[in-house]
């Protein structure tokens, strides 16, 4: 067991839940980051603070050298991203990993216009670094999916495709980086298929024994209508394919 820990933000998330035990069993020390107590268990050791004020985290950082950046939510992810920077960089981290999204740098809405500050503050900060974009996980998707097919129609934005990947495998390439050395920006990591809302929702009506939704087609508006239907959220080409599909998800999952 290397005794040097790894700190861990976002680490009781889906992705980090995935993340912690896989680095545990290549016999790192696991430090997860968490705005409330928590006892430690399973070997993992639990530290209080919290990125938007910066408490706590100068101490959740002693004696780390890789920082694992995996917290994250609809707003705020650049702030809390420089915070952790800025005590990184005092502390001397020598590796900071973090997940992005893919079209951070072509969708332009707020949330992922945070994202990719973040991308440029770790970038800027002068700590080695590796960040992968990642595609919507399955799990997001399905939440998505659940409430769109509760409506009397089935919106159906034209244009709008999703390349839904699988949390695991994620968290997989992730810990495969954490250990690594950096890398900068990696190639993106996506599902192994492209769909419209209506093929995510047809199999998932199947599942439930649902009837199907009559659909209403939808206009998403403005510049980022533009980018979804140009595509700008997908990777068709280059990226890391994850091998779970949307299917096989559902039949674990429905």
């Amino acid at each position: 067991m290397t005794t040097t820990p790894i700190l861990i933000t976002g680490g009781t998330g889906t992705l980090g839940s995935h993340a912690v035990p896989l680095l545990r069993a290549a016999g790192r020390t696991v430090r997860v980051l968490s705005r409330r107590d928590r006892e430690d268990a399973d070997g993992v050791e639990y530290v209080t603070g919290d990125l938007m004020t910066g408490e706590g985290i100068d101490a959740a950082l002693s004696g780390v050298d890789t920082v694992l950046h995996l917290a994250g939510g609809p707003k705020g992810d650049d702030e809390a991203t420089r915070t952790l920077v800025r005590a990184a960089r005092a502390a001397d981290v020598r590796h900071l990993v973090y997940i992005s999204v893919i079209g951070a740098d072509r969708v332009p809405l707020a949330w992922l216009r945070t994202k990719l500050d973040s991308e440029r503050a770790i970038a800027d900060s002068g700590i080695p670094w590796t960040t992968l974009r990642a595609a919507q996980f399955h799990d997001l998707t399905l939440t998505m999916i659940e409430k769109m097919t509760k409506l009397p129609v089935l919106p159906v934005p034209g244009g709008l495709r999703l390349q839904p990947v699988d949390a695991t495998e994620v968290a997989a390439r992730l810990v495969e980086l954490t250990l690594g050395e950096p890398a900068g920006l990696v190639p993106d990591m996506a599902g192994p298929e492209v769909h419209d809302i209506a093929e995510l929702a047809r199999p998932y009506l199947e599942l439930r024994g649902a009837r199907g939704r009559l659909r209403l087609p939808v206009r998403i508006p403005g510049k980022a209508g533009k980018a979804y239907r140009a595509g700008a959220n997908l990777t068709l080409e280059g990226a890391e394919r994850g091998k779970r599909t949307w299917g096989e998800f559902l039949a674990g999952r429905v």
